[in-house]
C-alpha cells in the first residue's frame, strides 16, 4: 500500500529548494572553495591531473608554469555570459565569488601547507574525495566552478547535445593531453581521483535531495 504523504513529509527538509541566508551562503562558498583548494594542493604536490576546467588549469600550470590560481580564474572567464543567459545573475554572481576563491586559496595553500611524502595513488584518492565533498557544499548553495559545465549546459539547451557527454568527451581529451606532455603513469593514478569526484557528486547532487538557493 503507498504510503501516504503527511505534513510532516511536505516540510523535510531535503525535498524542496532552501533559499539560505548571506551569512550561510558565505559560510558556505568559503568552506566548499577551500575544500577544492584542498583537493588541487593534494594533485600538484603529486603531480597529477584531473578533469573539467580544473583539470585543463593544472596541465596548463605544468606546462608553462603560471600559478593553477591564475590559470582557473582567466579560463572562467569566457563562460560568465553563458551562466549568465542559461542561469541567471545571482548563480553568476555566486560563481565568480566561488572561482576566485578557489583561485586565491590555490595561490596561498603551497606557502603554508607541503608534503615530504606523498603517494600519487593516495593523492589522488584524497583529492577526489575533497574536490567531491567541495563541489557539493558550494552546488547546494547555488554556485558551480564555472567552466565547462556552464558550456556543456547550454550545448545541451541549444542543440541538444547531452550535457554529460560533452563533459566525458572534454575529458576524454583533457586526458589524452595529459598522456602526452605528462608521466602516463601519474595520469592513469589521476583517473582515481576523477572518478571519485564523480560518484561524490553523481550519488549526492539529486534534485530529489538537497536543493539549495
Amino acid at each position: 500500500m503507498a504510503r501516504t504523504q503527511t505534513p510532516d513529509d511536505a516540510q523535510e527538509p531535503h525535498r524542496p529548494a532552501l533559499s539560505h541566508s548571506l551569512l550561510e551562503d558565505a559560510q558556505a562558498l568559503l568552506l566548499g572553495t577551500a575544500l577544492c583548494a584542498l583537493g588541487v594542493q593534494f594533485l600538484t604536490a603529486a603531480g597529477l591531473v584531473t578533469g573539467q576546467t580544473a583539470g585543463l588549469g593544472v596541465l596548463l600550470s605544468y606546462v608553462t608554469g603560471w600559478s593553477f590560481g591564475l590559470w582557473f580564474f582567466l579560463l572562467n572567464l569566457p563562460f560568465y555570459v553563458l551562466g549568465w543567459i542559461r542561469l541567471g545573475p545571482r548563480f553568476v554572481a555566486k560563481t565568480v565569488i566561488a572561482v576566485t576563491l578557489v583561485s586565491l586559496f590555490s595561490r596561498g595553500l603551497p606557502e603554508v601547507l607541503s608534503f615530504d611524502r606523498l603517494d600519487p595513488w593516495t593523492a589522488s584518492a584524497l583529492s577526489g574525495a575533497v574536490i567531491g565533498m567541495g563541489l557539493m557544499v558550494i552546488f547546494r548553495h547555488g554556485a558551480s566552478l564555472g567552466g565547462i559545465g556552464i558550456l556543456a549546459l547550454w550545448l545541451q539547451e541549444r542543440f541538444g547535445l547531452r550535457a554529460g557527454l560533452v563533459q566525458l568527451g572534454f575529458d576524454a581529451l583533457l586526458f589524452a593531453a595529459a598522456f602526452a606532455v605528462l608521466d602516463p603513469w601519474l595520469v592513469t593514478a589521476s583517473l582515481l581521483g576523477a572518478v571519485i569526484v564523480n560518484l561524490i557528486v553523481a550519488v549526492n547532487h539529486r534534485r530529489d535531495r538537497y536543493i539549495g538557493r
